[in-house]
């Protein structure tokens, strides 16, 4: 796939036909500055249009940022979804955007961001000013300076607590930036705050439409662990964090707000806001394009009519990578609801009470690898077989032969979580999908998806299933989701499903 900054930007006419029309599915994909006016602008920006020739566009805030432009004060760009285009595939740009978001460069060096995806950092800053616009440095800037513009307007934190939030260490060196790219004090934004002091925190996520939020839902509320999460018909809400000071959160559609999910957050530690902000937007696919990924469906005889049924289904992730582990390999030769049971049998037996949730229910946090590498799993009704590869895999953790770092290829992540007794590709391509939220895993074995994609006919063996999927590239996990949505629609869910390693988990 070519990965240039001219393909990433959408041909100057697309671009000016979605700017005057104020077409939702931009969002995003592309940003206006006006010339006469130095700021920059979402494409759905209610603002009168301005002159075409005092418009320029540009593929990303870091590079309009770059250009001298300040974002918008009615469109807020922060609230923009992000265009992930820039993190597919495994090219170096594409894993050094996992490892900004994941925020490295707010603890190490450009340097160390270099080293971790195998180039020097000249060439890399290089790179990114050719494809992205803007050196790292901006990118990384410019994501902590967006997201204390939406703290400051729609929050009550002290200004303090925002510049902590967003990265900074220092409040003077915060108020320094955050002036020279808005051209106002942070506290100018301060005056309409959306929620009080000492409240949950609410903020809007935004997205692309269209988005399947409630088969999202239904998809999670299946899998959901008692003591741990709750999902409803309209919310997902969980705790997290450390015992000593826990959160919780909710994430439900926004009020009579178009294209957005609203999460109430409360967060003791100011510093893990945007974490958990960004692990969010990647657990409920917040920034994919769904016209891309529905265009490459269009003319499958097969996903065709199911992306009809179904536009906007995305891509449901998981909150942390060890926890979706678990139950991917707890969910091998048994159902749902089995693997389901299991998992909060574990969590009751060593997961980590939590006091004074505000939402009843939500009491337990996940246990961690070192709670798990040496647990009697036996009693609480896994095979000897099963347990061996829970303790090893979470013995694998911590001594760092397996992860879910962000900048690895699909084929390494696979290939490591493999090489552990018991564990084979299906599981490691499902952990892929939901740990990772890689966009083109494809665990090519379920014996449902198998079924699915040859309707009314034998089941496709394992590699007819790949061949076929090679089309579907490179959003063959979105393709898993239609096809499981499809089984679970087409008829009642049998009471004791297959017995099979490829059994959903």
């Amino acid at each position: 796939m070519p990965d240039t900054l001219a393909l990433a930007l959408p041909d100057p006419r697309t671009c000016e036909q979605a700017r005057l029309s104020r077409d939702a599915r931009f969002d995003g994909l592309f940003f206006t500055a006006v010339s006469s006016t130095g700021i920059y602008c979402r494409p759905v920006c209610p603002a009168p249009t301005a002159k075409r020739a005092n418009v320029r566009y540009y593929a990303n805030a870091a590079a309009a940022e770059a250009a001298g432009f300040r974002p918008c004060l009615r469109c807020r760009p922060e609230l923009a979804p992000g265009n992930e285009h820039w993190q597919r595939g495994d090219h170096v740009v594409a894993r050094a955007l996992k490892l900004i978001e994941a925020g490295l460069l707010s603890e190490q060096s450009l340097d160390e961001l270099a080293a971790r995806v195998g180039v020097g950092a000249r060439q890399l800053r290089r790179l990114f000013v050719e494809r992205i616009g803007a050196p790292p440095i901006s990118v990384h800037t410019t994501r902590r300076l967006l997201f204390a513009k939406q703290l400051l307007t729609e929050t009550a934190l002290p200004v303090t607590e925002v510049a902590l939030a967003s990265g900074f260490r220092s409040l003077r060196r915060f108020n320094a930036a955050f002036a020279q790219a808005n051209r106002i004090e942070p506290r100018e934004l301060r005056r309409h705050p959306r929620s009080a002091a000492g409240a949950p925190l609410l903020l809007r996520l935004g997205y692309r439409p269209p988005y399947a939020f409630d088969a999202l839902l239904a998809f999670l509320r299946t899998r959901a662990l008692p003591g741990v999460e709750q999902v409803d018909a309209l919310s997902y809400a969980r705790v997290f964090g450390p015992p000593d000071a826990p959160g919780w959160l909710r994430v439900s559609a926004w009020p009579d707000e178009a294209h957005a999910l609203q999460l109430e957050l409360h967060c003791p530690q100011p510093t893990q806001i945007l974490g958990v902000v960004t692990t969010l937007r990647r657990m409920f696919d917040l920034d994919a394009n769904p016209q891309m990924i529905s265009d490459t469906f269009a003319g499958d005889p097969v996903l065709g009519p199911l992306r009809e049924r179904e536009p906007g289904l995305r891509l449901p992730g998981g909150w942390d990578g060890f926890e979706i582990a678990v139950r991917a390999v707890l969910g091998q030769q048994i159902s749902v609801a089995a693997a389901r049971t299991l998992a909060t049998r574990i969590v009751q037996r060593w997961g980590e009470p939590v006091a004074g949730m505000p939402i009843a229910g939500l009491e337990r946090l996940f246990p961690t690898p070192a709670a798990l590498a040496d647990a009697d799993l036996r009693a609480i009704g896994l095979t000897t077989t099963r347990a061996a590869t829970v303790r090893g895999m979470a013995q694998a953790m911590l001594d760092g032969r397996v992860d879910f770092r962000a900048e690895q290829t699909l084929e390494e992540f696979v290939a490591r979580w493999v090489a552990l007794p018991g564990i084979g590709e299906w599981t490691a391509h499902y952990m892929a999908m939901r740990a990772l939220s890689h966009p083109d895993a494809f665990p090519a074995a379920d014996l449902i998806l198998r079924r699915a994609a040859n309707p009314g006919a034998k089941e496709l063996s394992t590699r007819e299933l790949t061949r076929a999927a090679e089309a579907w590239r490179p959003w063959r996990a979105y393709a898993v989701m239609h096809l499981w949505r499809s089984s679970a629609s087409a008829a009642p869910a049998p009471r004791t499903p297959p017995v099979t390693r490829k059994s959903r988990a």
